[in-house]
């Protein structure tokens, strides 16, 4: 077991909520919506087009050590307020046209440089790990933020289960392609989505994919992610900016080579591969020195690497992050 140190961006579980509150909400949540003993996926998100595929899945999961102590975001703010181009451009695209997004069945593809390839169910992909709530700040690069409660694992034990070969450096993502369905990537559209190229595409060294930060997330709020936060299972990579969180993933590559990733493809000047959250490198048309909380009316300071400078900083020693933005 692995013994760590509380660091600043951390905190016990009862400065985030007072246990009785959460426990009367869980209570709540098995009486009032019918659950049962056991809290399944699917619970608030009744209301909301949530991930087909996984309706009805156990979701147990335990607190985590790696959560921040800031006040969380509200569960409609975090589920209103989104950016899901598949969907349309507009934050609130994303909810108006959740039901567009097509998830059972959902199968994952995990491939390339390594000795133990496979297609999963997402079911399965899930099942054989123990899944936390980590609530970690999530910081856009448009100068907003929020506080989410997720539930995931870490990434690291798919990438161990898949064992990579000595030349894999990089762990491509890619995202669902529906275009008969997901009204952005339809082609008449694209201009609107400024002209993505489909499908989403994100990558990440493969040290940074192993860091224990770095979670494959399944839902948040006690409940299975709804559409348009990316359902059935997302990345979270909580000290870069939210666009390297790919949404709706599909497939999982090992490969050589840096990858090509969608928003560094269309406006390498704006958006870095690397895209860790530094204030000192604004983007071209707007500061980043501070943010927005979603919910409060003031600005607030940014943080090198988003407050998890503690944890991450020494994956980037020797590097001019100037230059690798």
């Amino acid at each position: 077991m692995l013994i760590r140190t509380r660091r600043r961006s951390e905190c016990s579980r009862s400065q985030i909520t007072p246990p009785e509150v959460y426990a009367r909400r869980r209570d709540f949540l098995r009486k009032g919506i019918g659950l049962g003993a056991g809290l399944a996926l699917g619970g608030l998100g009744a209301s909301l087009p949530a991930s087909a595929a996984l309706r009805g899945y156990p979701l147990e999961f335990e607190p985590s050590d790696f959560s921040t102590d800031e006040s969380k975001t509200s569960y409609d703010e975090i589920t209103s307020y989104n950016n899901f181009f598949e969907m349309g451009p507009g934050k609130g695209d994303p909810k108006t046209y959740a039901d567009q997004l097509k998830t059972d069945p959902w199968t994952i593809t995990v491939d390339g440089l390594c000795d133990n390839p496979g297609e999963y169910a997402v079911e399965d992909f899930i099942s054989p790990w123990s899944l936390e709530e980590r609530i970690y700040r999530m910081r856009c690069v448009e100068g907003w933020s929020m506080v989410i409660p997720w539930i995931g694992f870490e990434l690291n034990r798919i990438i161990e289960q898949a064992q990579p070969r000595g030349g894999a450096r990089y762990v491509a993502f890619e995202s669902i392609h529906d275009p008969e369905n997901l009204r952005g990537q339809r082609p008449r559209r694209r201009a609107s989505s400024g002209g993505l190229q489909w499908p989403y595409t994100e990558g990440l060294r493969l040290d940074e994919a192993m860091h224990p930060l770095t979670i494959l997330a399944v839902g948040l709020y006690d409940e299975v992610l709804p559409n348009q936060n990316g359902a059935p299972i997302r990345l979270v990579v909580p000290w870069k900016y939210g666009f390297k969180s790919i949404k709706s993933i599909q497939h999982i590559r090992f490969v050589e080579g840096q990858p090509p990733t969608l928003w560094n493809q269309a406006q390498p000047d704006e958006y870095g591969f690397y895209s860790n959250v530094n204030p000192d490198v604004d983007h071209p048309r707007w500061s980043q020195r501070t943010e927005r909380r979603i919910g409060e009316f003031r600005r607030r300071r940014t943080e090198m690497f988003n407050g998890y400078g503690d944890e991450v900083a020494s994956l980037y020693e020797g590097m001019d992050l100037r230059e690798h933005f």
